[in-house]
């Protein structure tokens, strides 16, 4: 995993021991800067015990910059951190379906639960999921 200003990260080591929340997003979805980076927000504010993190996967040839990733935000800053992911490599290891996926870990790094949208069923899911997840622990 890299940060947005290049440096290489261990993503599930630095989460360690703490339920997470990953939401695996590209700026040309619609969904996912309409619908799902608010949503992961609200999460983020809902949820203080569970971190909250956005990965951008990259796809064919397609390139991103940190200035891009951060001009679809008004404040032109990040509201929770945001990773990138070239050439998708963290995205297929997830067997993510498409953009917006969900991915909810437990506190042991293994998936809890995964959601692929960020439509109203989509939201409603994740929403149960997080619940059982926390109440569970």
């Amino acid at each position: 995993m890299t940060t947005l200003n290049g440096e290489d990260l261990d993503l599930l080591e630095v989460y360690k021991n703490n339920p997470l929340l990953i939401l695996f997003y590209n700026n040309q979805c619609l969904g996912c800067t309409g619908r799902a980076i608010p949503l992961a927000y609200q999460l983020s504010k809902t949820y203080p015990k569970l971190s909250v993190v956005a990965i951008h996967s990259t796809f064919g040839n397609q390139t991103i910059t940190k200035q891009e990733i951060l001009d679809i935000f008004t404040a032109k800053e990040t509201p929770f951190p945001i990773f990138l992911d070239q050439h998708h490599k963290w995205f297929d290891a997830f067997k993510c379906e498409g953009t917006p996926h969900w991915i909810l870990l437990n506190e042991k790094a293994q998936v809890f639960r995964s959601f692929y949208g960020s439509q109203e069923n989509s939201q409603n899911r994740l929403y149960y999921a997080i619940e059982e997840l926390l109440t569970n622990r």
